[in-house]
């Protein structure tokens, strides 16, 4: 019992004297982080990811715009056109659509109208005197090239 109560005291005799001696220091300084710069490079990815991410509706489709081509009551005629920007301009999306008692075909998915203007001065020299004009839509986002060789 006696060397119970010695180790304990003896214990605590240390434990003060440690305290006492500056070996539990408080520091107020400044602390010093090195990281490495390819966080930066993740962080603004990732910043680009919640903006897109924030105009994303739960339909899986974003606010943007597509230029109108043609609004006709004629199937024959929204499809001759519909053919026609498919076959100029293939590496843009055509939708026709049918609202009663119209076809209207409309091209492309662009976030803004800025980014659509160069296809919609084509397409109004295709067809002069016809009102060309950009609508708002619900459109589909395709990862620009340049996104997708940076991912791989």
């Amino acid at each position: 019992m006696h060397k119970l109560l010695f180790i304990i005291l003896l214990f605590l005799t240390f434990s003060v004297a440690a305290q006492s001696n500056g070996l539990a220091k408080n520091y107020h300084g400044s602390i010093m982080v090195n990281k490495d710069p390819r966080l930066d490079v993740l962080s603004s990815k990732q910043i680009e990811i919640n903006k897109k991410a924030e105009r994303l509706s739960k339909s899986g489709y974003y606010p943007g715009y597509r230029i109108q081509v043609i609004n006709t009551p004629s199937r024959d005629e929204a499809n001759a056109v519909k053919t026609e920007m498919l076959r100029r301009f293939p590496d843009q999306k055509v939708y026709l659509l049918y609202q009663a008692p119209t076809f209207r075909v409309r091209v492309g998915n662009f976030f803004t109208q800025k980014e659509g203007a160069t296809l919609r001065k084509m397409i109004a020299g295709l067809y002069p005197g016809k009102g060309i004009y950009f609508v708002s839509d619900r459109i589909e986002y395709i990862v620009p090239e340049e996104d997708e060789d940076q991912e791989n």
